[in-house]
């Protein structure tokens, strides 16, 4: 009898601690990217070892329909909001159709293929650059560094299926603070990002993009009149991207052009004393545009791979201070999880007194 009711007991008490179903679904994951990188600029030369990516993510569904997501960088410094520890993802997803799903938090803007890219995963030793200057990462309007993010409601889905029942057509759209992350709205305007594709054939994608907004600052500028202003200013953003991705036999080809019209603030956002910092930068203008080519082709499937791009970006859509870079390497899967990738870049930066120099990129990569 003794024995029965200590068995009964233990029973009950594992039931009343036996953890929700949602957190059976959590699962921990994460990189590191380490990298070794020289630079031959003249006058700016380095040569050194850093960590490009430290990221740890907590993702799952808090119920068949909703899955969630948090993501944490952790390499860098407190002194600088580009390099801090923060966090770059924070979303919940509605997922019961296919054809439309809706995502609020932080998360990708949904512009370009490139930028929802992992890092690990993209290939090179950096996102293009005009991915990185026009998409929110390290953006040419002064924003805070954000990978691609912001703050936002999106919609997206996939259909009209063929007879073999694959999509033919994607869209996302979604309405964004257009601030970066981590950064509320200021002039409570929104920025409207979105795109659609066509995959006329498996592996194939050719998109259009677009995004209209705006990112302002709360601060002081000097008028043309070289008179002390004083509130919000706000800088109008319009821009658009002409996306091509053709994945086959584990081979990748992918291009795209993006062109922006907008004027940008002199100073970068980089600390929060910055955010008062609002005149702009006339000398760059208001117009900007890039294109990048690639090509990630095997060598020994699912191993070893041989890449080039060509990666042209006009931070004033002029040649006169375009800079382009010519790049090769080679791309090793050591295991699953471990990764080395290898590159040599030819730089050419018409704003410098001696526009050519070389890099050298080595990174050994880690998932878990």
């Amino acid at each position: 009898m003794t024995a029965l009711l200590a068995s009964t007991l233990m029973t009950t008490a594992s039931a009343q601690t036996k953890a929700p179903a949602w957190i059976n679904n959590v699962k921990l994951s994460g990189y590191i990217m380490t990298q070794y990188q020289y630079s031959g600029q003249d006058g700016a030369e380095s040569n050194g070892f850093g960590t490009r990516f430290t990221r740890l993510t907590l993702d799952g569904r808090a119920s068949t329909d909703w899955y969630w997501k948090v993501q944490l960088q952790f390499n860098g410094n407190t002194s600088t909001l580009s390099l801090s520890p923060r966090i770059v993802d924070a979303f919940a997803e509605w997922q019961k159709y296919s054809f439309f799903m809706v995502k609020a938090g932080q998360f990708k803007r949904p512009f370009t293929f490139e930028s929802p890219m992992s890092p690990i995963d993209q290939g090179f030793m950096g996102f293009a650059q005009n991915v990185s200057k026009l998409s929110y990462f390290s953006d040419r309007s002064g924003a805070v560094a954000s990978n691609g993010r912001d703050l936002g409601l999106q919609i997206q889905g996939d259909f009209l299926k063929n007879a073999n029942g694959r999509n033919l057509l994607h869209y996302q759209v979604g309405v964004f603070n257009g601030q970066g992350i981590n950064t509320k709205d200021v002039d409570q305007r929104k920025d409207i990002v979105g795109g659609v594709w066509v995959m006329p054939v498996a592996g194939m994608r050719l998109g259009v993009f677009g995004s209209e907004g705006s990112y302002a600052r709360k601060g002081t500028w000097t008028d043309e009149q070289g008179n002390t202003q004083t509130g919000t200013r706000s800088l109008p953003q319009h821009r658009y991207a002409i996306s091509a991705e053709y994945k086959f036999s584990d081979w990748t080809v992918r291009s795209e052009y993006i062109h922006s019209t907008g004027k940008a603030f002199k100073t970068t956002y980089n600390s929060s004393a910055d955010a008062a910092k609002a005149d702009v930068n006339e000398a760059l203008g208001s117009k900007a545009d890039g294109v990048y080519a690639l090509v990630i082709a095997p060598v020994i499937r699912q191993k070893l791979y041989a890449k080039a791009r060509y990666d042209l970006y006009r931070p004033s859509a002029s040649w006169s201070n375009s800079r382009t870079q010519y790049e090769a390497g080679l791309n090793f899967v050591v295991t699953k999880n471990v990764l080395l990738n290898t590159e040599y870049a030819r730089i050419n930066d018409r704003s410098l007194a001696k526009p050519n120099y070389d890099m050298v990129d080595v990174e050994l990569d880690v998932k878990f």
